[in-house]
Formats: structure tokens, sequence, C-alpha cells
């Protein structure tokens, strides 16, 4: 198996919405006011209705539950949602509640399960790839790279 870049993207983050604590963890919804996504086989901008990170935070990690809607360049729309991990370092926290700070890729654990799904018969073969992404945190702005999972 190998990994192959699908995309790059970023999205602008809206302040966080604190919820507090509940029994599940710290709980910050973090909601998205655009961005774009570009790669060989897709490009466009993320939707600003609907886009969120409902982000749990447990000790060191903040568990990702995001959902967006991606809209290609000729006019596509694909749901793309994923899971994944986040090590809440001092940058990355800084960065979420105050605006301040940043990350590169590879400064922290930040690793994510991508699933994508469409009706659009151009990009059908969305529905059967299998993706990781791993992220970074600037101030008011997440940005990913994309991989697809492909045979050797």
């Amino acid at each position: 198996m190998k990994m192959e870049k699908l995309l790059s993207y970023h999205a602008i983050l809206k302040e966080g919405l604190d919820v507090g604590e509940g029994p599940f963890g710290k709980r910050l919804i973090v909601e998205v006011d655009g961005g774009e996504f570009e790669g060989a086989k897709l490009k466009g901008t993320l939707r600003k209705s609907g886009c969120a990170d409902w982000l749990t935070v447990c000790d060191d990690f903040g568990h990702l539950d995001v959902r967006a809607t991606f809209e290609t360049h000729d006019g596509a729309y694909i749901y793309v949602e994923y899971t994944g991990k986040l090590e809440m370092t001092p940058a990355v926290q800084a960065a979420l509640t105050t605006g301040e700070g940043s990350t590169e890729i590879g400064d922290q654990y930040f690793f994510t399960q991508v699933r994508m799904q469409t009706g659009d018969p151009r990009y059908k073969w969305v529905n059967n790839i299998v993706c990781v992404g791993q992220g970074r945190i600037l101030p008011g702005r997440v940005e990913y790279d994309v991989y697809q999972a492909m045979n050797d």
C-alpha cells in the first residue's frame, strides 16, 4: 500500500463556542466560515453553512468530529466527515481559544480519518476511497494535507 496526496485544504475558523464540561470531556464547537481545497482531481470551496468541528477535549487530546460540505469548482457537492485526534499542546490551545499562536504539520499529533460522499457521477469515485489527513492550526484557520490509500 502507498499513500498519494489527494488534496490540501484550509478552513477559516470562527471563535470556538465553549459548551463546557460534559460526561465525555470538555465540548468545544468550532464553526467554519469558508475555506478552499485543491488537488490534482478536486478543487473548490468549503460551504459556510453546516461546517463545524464538535471537538471533545479530554486530558491532553482533542477528539475531532467534523462535518463539512465541499463545493467543487464545477458545481458538485461532496459531504465530508472525519474523526481524528489532536494533541492539545499549548500552541494548539492558544490558537483555538485566543486566536494567537500557530503550529506546523508534524509539531503535534494531529491526524484524521476522512470519508467523503457524493451522488454526482463525476466524483462518484470519492465514495469508495480511504483517506487520512494531517493538520496544523494557525490563528483563525486550520490546514490539512489529505492522502488517499492506493494499491501498489
